[in-house]
């Protein structure tokens, strides 16, 4: 698929991406099904609602749904994300989530970039700073503590959830490191989704002080190279604010914006 037309980008990646659920399925996680929700328990950092669509879902029947999963996830003692899209219908979903309790965290950008002409560069991490694919426990607490210096706050659950994806699959995901010399100074993965053209690219948390030296562009480019090594298409990122711009002068397109909903019990 070469078209990029924002809309039937945002077509493709409902059908081929949505609802999200891991594949393979790591140990300790659960997949469960509740109408139209999928409810994915066991993971690191809490649960995880995700959907394809609603199917018309709205009023008193989408307020049971949500406070179903308020109750279980109360019962638990876990916190729980849905996750929503701007195009998500009803329209007043957001209003239904925050009435029930669910708390909306910073928006994301959803884009979608084609793997070609990223995977034709050549990554150029800037002097003193080398690309390597890691997939040892040593580097996953690594990356874990850049992250944690990043946004001051614990991030030690990457460790256990990078890990159990490593070992349910060690064809479907690779992390790569940026370093320079014993320093992480960024870190990215992407995951090679199955059934679909698509590779979807997370992390790339940069230190300060070496930002804006295109440390983030040559992660993005070498894991283009790497999803068209396994014969992906597309490229998806939900992106901060502080990366989209860096990734539309790449060639993404934005589709959509994405905001999790978080309940805390």
């Amino acid at each position: 698929m070469t078209d990029l037309d924002a809309t039937t980008l945002r077509d493709t990646y409902d059908r081929q991406l949505r609802p999200e659920i891991p594949d393979p399925v790591p140990a300790g996680v659960t997949v469960e099904h509740d109408g139209p929700l999928v409810r994915i328990l066991g993971l690191d950092h809490g649960g995880f609602l995700t959907y394809r669509t609603l199917d018309g879902l709205a009023g008193p029947e989408l307020d049971a749904l949500i406070a179903r999963q308020v109750e279980l996830f109360r019962q638990r003692g876990e916190s729980v994300e849905w996750k929503h899209n701007t195009h998500d219908e009803p329209a007043d979903l957001p209003d239904r989530l925050r009435a029930a309790g669910f708390v909306p965290e910073e928006r994301e950008t959803v884009l979608i970039g084609p793997v070609a002409p990223l995977a034709a560069a050549v990554p150029v991490p800037p002097d003193g700073v080398r690309l390597r694919e890691v997939t040892g426990l040593d580097d996953l607490e690594r990356i874990a503590a850049m992250e944690a210096e990043v946004w001051g706050e614990d991030r030690s659950h990457l460790v256990t959830g990078l890990l159990r994806e490593i070992e349910a699959d060690p064809q479907s995901i690779t992390v790569v490191v940026a370093e320079a010399g014993e320093t992480v100074v960024s870190a990215g993965w992407v995951r090679y989704l199955n059934g679909t053209g698509f590779a979807s690219l997370w992390g790339g948390s940069t230190l300060a002080q070496w930002r804006r030296r295109g440390v983030y562009r040559a992660l993005v480019v070498h894991r283009a190279r790497l999803a068209d090594q396994r014969g992906k298409t597309l490229l998806q990122v939900d992106a901060s604010e502080d990366s989209r711009p860096i990734l539309e002068r790449l060639g993404f397109v934005p589709v959509t914006t994405t905001t999790p909903y978080v309940y805390t019990p």
